[in-house]
């Protein structure tokens, strides 16, 4: 990692090395993209180095490259040897594609079948060993040992860094007028090594900050400490920065060039995510977005306003499963939902001045399984302005004689419970002995629809269950079961023709005869 006899080299020396980078037989010189929604929402001039247009989706590329097109021919035919579970994997084989040599491609035997087909499909030599990373890890150093391979380390290594580094002098070309502030993921290091010894030795003036997860902050604990600290695990929703330890060269290049360090949850990745999207049409990976989520943090922080930032939206291979995931919880990120749960009284009217109390908010998630003859507990999002206006909302559902509990930053609420709110219909003679039916409807998206919907049933049916979720269409899917009397069938049927929305009797679905009925 340092010069000959260990002795490190000057940092000042840098600079000389990332202008003799050698990325551009592979990589690109990315764009750097105006983003002009989200400059007009935090009243700054933001901009986006788009590091997901790369021919790998990631600045890797350029590190990877770097390092190997300076090995000695001697060192090249023997070919190289590295171990990664994704974006550094693929620009190893790349690299060694251009430069017609042999790659060894460790990976855990946990990698998604995308990213190993994508290495194999650039002539990567694929080795699944392990669970884990560390397997991986110590595979690719015995292979390395023993078949004379050279070892490319995914960031703590000086070419490695002067590679990334090219990131950085190609903001500063792009954009010579003032910049207040350029914003980096952290993994292990390699990228914001690279980019501040860029930017502090050609514009010192400019502040470089780094963005961690907060279940993956390795960079913020080392710096604190001014030695690296180990962490016991990571989080892995950012997988491509969740790295226990951040390199040795990395956190020296760091300590003397990183101004700070900003840490972001999941929630607020996930709506930088969005964000990206909205002002470019590409979605970017978590570890990805980690940079806009950091950017946006720091701005609610610290009340920046009329500054020009710079964030590095540094890869896109995202899994196209993690999508569901993102979309739920980008408006919790962006505190524009709250997740409560309130208490009704099992009383005709009480959902309807529940309603009423909620004012014109949307609803964006409604669910309730009736259980106890006295009391309604449902699990209800709303949509939000902002996060004081959920504090006020809790406490006036309060005074109103309606207990409610903010379950926005409750994980577990919002990973499992929300999803399992049920339970069985109470036995005849618990509660009610009018019968169960179950309906599904397709409500239209908008204001009133459900209001229109309790004005029009009748004040002697029960709701007992109750599930709606908006899906981003037109109209909602929502399923309700009522109590109705055998009596009161003609009424209630009356009642299903009268309201005009689609509906399907699933009184016989076998899911809800094993799990609801």
């Amino acid at each position: 990692m340092t010069a000959k006899n260990d002795v490190p080299f000057p940092l000042t020396d840098y600079l000389r090395r990332i202008e003799g980078a050698e990325v551009y037989d592979v990589a690109i010189e990315s764009s750097l993209d105006y983003a002009p929604n989200l400059s007009a929402r935090l009243g700054n001039t933001v901009f986006f180095k788009r590091e997901d247009q790369q021919p790998v989706f990631s600045f890797k590329l350029r590190g990877a490259y770097n390092k190997m097109a300076k090995l000695p021919a001697e060192a090249l035919k023997r070919g190289v040897v590295a171990a990664s579970a994704g974006n550094h994997a693929q620009g190893v084989a790349l690299s060694a594609q251009k430069l017609a040599c042999r790659a060894v491609i460790v990976m855990p035997t946990t990698t998604p079948g995308i990213k190993v087909n994508a290495v194999r499909s650039r002539g990567g030599e694929v080795v699944l060993l392990g669970d884990s990373f560390d397997d991986a890890y110590n595979e690719a150093r015995r292979l390395e040992r023993e078949e004379g391979l050279t070892f490319v380390h995914p960031f703590d290594d000086p070419d490695v860094i002067a590679g990334q580094g090219t990131v950085g002098l190609e903001i500063l070309r792009q954009h010579p007028k003032p910049i207040d502030a350029i914003f980096c993921c952290v993994g292990g290091g390699g990228l914001i090594a690279g980019v501040a010894a860029a930017v502090k030795l050609v514009r010192p003036e400019i502040k470089v900050i780094g963005v961690e997860a907060v279940d993956a902050d390795a960079m913020t604990r080392s710096l604190a400490a001014h030695h690296r600290v180990r962490l016991d695990q990571v989080g892995l929703f950012a997988d491509g920065a969740a790295v226990k330890e951040v390199g040795s060269e990395c956190f020296r290049v760091a300590e003397q060039y990183v101004d700070e360090m900003i840490q972001v949850d999941n929630d607020a990745i996930c709506a930088a995510i969005k964000d990206v999207f909205e002002d470019t049409r590409s979605v970017l990976e978590p570890a990805g977005a980690l940079a806009v989520a950091g950017m946006k943090r720091w701005v609610a922080k610290t009340g920046a306003q009329s500054k020009t930032l710079v964030a590095v939206a540094s890869g896109a291979n995202m899994n196209f499963d993690r999508l569901r995931f993102v979309a739920e919880r980008a408006e919790l990120g962006e505190q524009r939902e709250a997740i409560l749960a309130v208490t009704l009284p099992e009383k005709p009217g009480a959902y309807r001045k529940f309603l009423s109390l909620l004012g014109n908010r949307s609803i964006t998630e409604f669910n309730y399984r009736y259980n106890d003859p006295g009391a309604a507990h449902v699990f209800v999002g709303i949509q939000t302005a902002k996060r004081a206006e959920v504090t006020a909302l809790v406490e006036m559902l309060k005074a109103e004689g309606y207990p409610a509990l903010d379950l926005t930053d409750d994980e577990m609420a919002k990973l499992h419970v929300r999803y399992m709110v049920g339970g069985h219909t109470p036995r005849e003679g618990a509660g009610t002995s009018a019968q169960e039916l179950i309906y599904r409807f397709e409500f239209p998206e908008r204001p009133g629809a459900l209001m229109r919907f309790l004005e029009n049933m009748s004040a002697g049916w029960n709701i007992s269950l109750f599930h709606y979720r908006n899906h981003g269409a037109d109209f909602g899917r929502v399923l309700v079961g009522f109590q109705v009397p055998a009596s009161d069938m003609v009424a209630f049927e009356a009642f299903l023709s009268g309201l005009g929305y689609p509906h399907r009797n699933e009184s016989d679905n076998p899911a809800y005869r094993l799990f609801l009925a």
